[in-house]
């Protein structure tokens, strides 16, 4: 797995710096008013707006925002028309790469894009190239010394999750996305605490990074991820924790 659950863990020292600076709010408002737009208003049938609320909740967003942005979704107020754009592509030392964007002026994003990847030692591809490497699944990651193994996998599969694994001192929970909800109540209902819990594209194989494919990728990951029109990064890189510490850290 490698670069899932090491960034998710990496990028939590980023996360209060960009709260103050509110680009979560905005990325997370967006989620909202799309996730809204394309299934309704209605948490309660739209599994992506519920998952939605729930971030937004845990970055303490007021619920009039919440609203509002719903609200923009369904056409009850005006806003800007916000679509979604995938970009795949390559990274540093051929990792596969999956950008998921935002955008309300896809002819300003592409370039920006674009700009960001090839600055970094990569390059966009066409539509396709890299998608076949990523399978669509629920994810969840929890620090080992929070669970007991055996009793966590029990848990899992109990709760209609796919697989238990063990990456460092993490374990990865993998499900199948019409499970995912229940996989993450089942912890919620034991207080295991996660780190990570999302809707995920878990790449099939994974390419070692080090020296300076492995500062390259860092550096374009922490990029890519502060653009303002880009939801999510997914890539199949593997670098040491230590390594990706070090370079997130410079």
């Amino acid at each position: 797995m490698g670069g899932h659950s090491h960034w998710a863990t990496t990028k939590r020292h980023k996360m209060a710096v960009d709260a103050k600076r509110g680009k979560i709010f905005t990325k997370i408002i967006r989620e909202i008013t799309v996730a809204a737009r394309m299934g309704g208003g209605d948490p309660n049938g739209n599994p992506r707006l519920r998952l939605a609320i729930i971030k937004a909740k845990e970055q303490n967003m007021p619920q009039d925002n919440i609203k509002r942005a719903i609200q923009k979704g369904t056409g009850e107020l005006p806003g800007q028309t916000i679509e979604e754009i995938a970009y795949e592509g390559f990274g540093p030392g051929g990792v596969a790469m999956m950008i998921e964007c935002m955008t309300d002026n896809r002819n300003r994003t592409l370039p920006e894009i674009r700009h960001l990847v090839a600055k970094y030692g990569g390059s966009l591809g066409e539509a396709g190239c890299v998608g076949w490497m990523f399978e669509k699944k629920g994810y969840i990651v929890v620090d080992r010394s929070k669970a007991d193994e055996e009793k966590l996998m029990n848990l899992v599969l109990e709760a209609g999750g796919e697989d238990l694994r063990i990456d460092g001192n993490r374990y990865e929970v993998i499900s199948e996305l019409s499970a995912f909800e229940a996989v993450k109540r089942a912890l919620e209902q034991q207080s295991i605490p996660t780190i990570l819990s999302e809707m995920s594209m878990i790449p099939k194989n994974s390419v070692k990074l080090e020296g300076k494919d492995a500062e390259q990728m860092v550096h374009l990951m922490e990029a890519l991820e502060d653009h303002d029109d880009v939801q999510k990064v997914w890539a199949n890189f593997d670098i040491a924790d230590e390594v990706m510490e070090q370079v997130a850290a410079g």
